[in-house]
Order: structure tokens, then C-alpha cells, then sequence
């Protein structure tokens, strides 16, 4: 892979809701897929001379890549749900550097057995362990919780690799049942999510804050609806009686997402908060899904843009143990290059998201390669980023 250099940002956005941004850097150094360093240009200068590529920010913000914790993948870069092909590719042009499989309900003729549960679960996590859409990294082969599996199945599940589970789409009477699953597959070591809110276009169960805080996942998904809501009395009590995170969506209810983080930010519980799309599905293919949220909670939330920032980046890392989420050394290089876009009143990428401008991307880096100049989706970049390296510059 060898070396890149990201240079000349004007402000640098560190993923970490505790300290947002990083004062007195301007560079990114990206050795092999991993950022190996971070600090001002001046005080790397012989890493810079030696970079086997260097991509000139133009004093535009650099952040880190979006992570996407709840996305409906299915196989290969298509959604069944929607008949989109290359989606994810477009994702990727959105700023979403890896996406979180909240199951992969949208299979057509998904199987419900035991051990076709597994089966699918198993297949999708090495499908996309091979497969690198746009060069986002996919997550995939989330178990779709069934009252058949027993503890040895999620032994098995572990060791071939599945860390992902979902609870709300099996065969249970009620939810009480699926208590024993979500124990053994945390036992195993794998990250559970729970359907929650009112059921779903795809045929998920109507979940509530009694059900949820018997099951006791690690993640409530799409808190704010996918897309009917939960009430904000259930959220109040999942903020007080629980340690589980709280997922906000694009697909989803925009008054409930701000309360959400409204109550969160009142109870000191701001980590607990995580991003995603909940896309693709009834709402269709959204490219721009997380960074609209992000847009809006910025211009409508209690919180400044670097650590709504944060809540798609590293919250979400912590939450799922990525080695991602934010800008420093030793964590993957997915990087996100942006600023205000053209005609903005705002001067910078920060200043758009205040006031709800949608920011323009101007590069975007994954596992340390540059894969486009100039988003396809988002208006133009007020500071274009060029990119040196090889036979001649290239710019957006």
C-alpha cells in the first residue's frame, strides 16, 4: 500500500466526543492501511518528503470516516429490497467508510431453520471479508436470532467468525423468550443488537422499553423509529435503568432522534449515542443518510458539530470494538475530506453543519487509499483536495 500523506487541513476532527477536535495538527501520516501519525506538517516535514503519495486538504477539514451501524446489506453490492445496484459504492461518496449489517433480513427467501440461520450468517461474514465495495469496509453476517439456536450454536457461530446479532425477526411468542439467546451470544462474545419501536415493512416484531430491558442487548437499534418510535417515556427508561447504546437513524423520526440526544446530553449519557442509515429500505437507497443526520442534529441539536461528528465515528467504534472511529495513530485510515460547500454563508465544514448546510466532500481515504476526488453526491467542496503521487497531480 505504501505511504499517504494528508496535509493542509485547516481543522482536523478527532472522532472522540471527549476532545472533538485536535488542536495544532494539520497532518495525517498512513502507512500500509494504518495512520502511524498525527501533527503538523513542520515537525513531520521528512515523512512528508517521503510520502509515497500526499493529499493536499487545501485547508478544508479532515475527519474520520463515517461509520454507518445499522445498514441493510444483503450479498455483493446490490440491495433486493430496492433493486439498487452499486449502492454501497455510492455510500462510500456520502462518506461512509464501513457499514454495520443490522441482519440481513432483505435475502430473498431468507431461511428461518436453524441451521440455514447459520448458514447465512456465516456466508455473509466471509462474503464481505472479500469484498470491499468503493473500498468501504462492510461488517456483515449478523445472526437473525431464531428460537431454535441453542449455546453450542453460538459457540459455533463464534468460531467461524460471527460477532453480530439481531433480535426481533425470529419466531418467539413473545420477547421475553429470547433472553437466553442474547446471554449466550454475549457469553460468545458477539455484539447483540435489538429491533425496537413499532414493527417494520420487513416483518420485525413491535418492541418496547419492558420487552428491551428484560432482553438487555448491548445496542438499541433505530431508538428513534425504524421508522415508528419508541415513546419517550420507554427512552427515558432505557437511558436510566440500562447501559445498553442508543441508536439514532436517517430512517427514522427526526423529532425523537433530537430528543434522544436532548435527554442523553441531560443525563450525561452522551457515549451511549450511535448513528446509522436503517437504509436501505422502505425509504429507499440514501447515500447521504448518516452525514444528513449528522447535518441535522448539528443545526437542531444541544451538540456542536465535531462531536455530533463523534457519534457516527467513534461512539459507534467503542460500541462494536472497530479499529476505526477515529483520527490516531494506530487506528485504520479512513478519512473524510470536506468543506463548506460553494455558496455557503459558512466559511467551513463545521460552520455548514451549524447551520445546516450540507457539507461538500472533497476526498475520501479507506484503508489508506485514496478511492475518489470530488463526491458525486454532495455539492462541490469550496477547497478541492489534489492529490500528488505517480506520473501527474490530480484534482476534483
Amino acid at each position: 500500500m505504501g505511504t499517504l500523506a494528508v496535509t493542509g487541513a485547516g481543522c482536523l476532527v478527532s472522532g472522540d466526543l471527549t476532545a472533538p477536535l485536535i488542536d495544532g495538527a494539520d497532518t495525517v501520516l498512513c502507512v500500509d492501511g494504518l495512520i502511524t501519525a498525527v501533527g503538523r506538517a513542520a515537525d513531520l516535514a521528512d515523512e512528508l518528503a517521503a510520502a509515497d503519495r500526499v493529499l493536499d486538504a487545501a485547508g478544508a477539514t479532515v475527519a474520520p470516516g463515517l461509520i454507518d451501524s445499522h445498514g441493510h446489506v444483503a450479498f455483493g453490492d446490490y440491495s433486493p429490497r430496492q433493486k439498487a445496484v452499486d449502492y454501497l459504492e455510492g455510500y462510500v461518496h456520502g462518506g461512509i467508510t464501513r457499514t454495520i449489517s443490522a441482519g440481513e433480513v432483505h435475502v430473498p427467501g431468507r431461511p428461518r431453520d436453524r441451521a440455514g440461520v447459520k448458514a447465512l450468517a456465516v456466508a455473509a461474514r466471509a462474503s464481505y471479508d472479500n469484498f470491499r465495495p468503493g473500498g468501504m469496509r462492510v461488517h456483515a453476517g449478523n445472526v437473525l436470532l431464531e428460537p431454535s439456536l441453542d449455546e453450542a450454536d453460538f459457540e459455533d457461530l463464534a468460531r467461524c467468525g460471527v460477532w453480530l446479532a439481531k433480535f426481533g425477526f425470529g419466531a418467539y411468542e413473545k420477547a421475553a423468550d429470547g433472553v437466553e439467546q442474547i446471554r449466550w451470544a454475549k457469553e460468545h462474545g458477539l455484539v447483540v443488537m435489538c429491533h425496537a419501536g413499532g414493527a417494520s415493512a420487513a416483518g420485525s416484531a413491535s418492541l418496547g422499553a419492558d420487552d428491551l430491558l428484560a432482553l438487555d442487548p448491548n445496542v438499541c437499534g433505530h431508538t428513534n423509529g425504524g421508522p415508528t418510535a419508541l415513546p419517550d417515556g420507554d427512552v427515558d427508561r432505557l437511558l436510566a435503568e440500562s447501559r445498553m447504546a442508543l441508536q439514532i437513524v436517517q430512517a427514522g423520526n427526526l423529532r425523537a432522534g433530537l430528543r434522544i440526544v436532548r435527554r442523553a446530553v441531560a443525563e450525561g449519557a452522551l457515549e451511549r449515542i450511535v448513528l446509522g442509515s436503517d437504509t436501505p429500505s422502505g425509504f429507499g437507497v440514501i447515500p447521504l443518510a448518516v452525514l444528513k443526520t449528522v447535518v441535522e442534529l448539528s443545526a437542531l441539536g444541544p451538540v456542536d458539530p465535531a462531536r455530533v461528528w463523534a457519534l457516527a465515528t467513534g461512539n459507534v467504534a467503542d460500541v462494536w470494538g472497530l479499529p476505526a472511529g477515529r483520527v490516531r495513530a494506530g487506528d485504520e485510515a479512513d478519512l473524510v475530506l470536506l468543506d463548506a460547500p460553494r455558496g455557503s454563508a459558512a466559511g467551513t465544514a463545521l460552520e455548514a453543519l451549524a447551520i445546516g448546510d450540507m457539507p461538500g466532500i472533497s476526498a475520501v481515504v479507506t484503508a489508506g487509499e485514496v478511492r475518489f476526488l470530488a463526491s458525486r453526491n454532495t455539492p462541490r467542496a469550496s477547497r478541492p483536495a489534489v492529490l500528488t503521487g505517480g506520473r501527474s497531480p490530480i484534482t476534483g
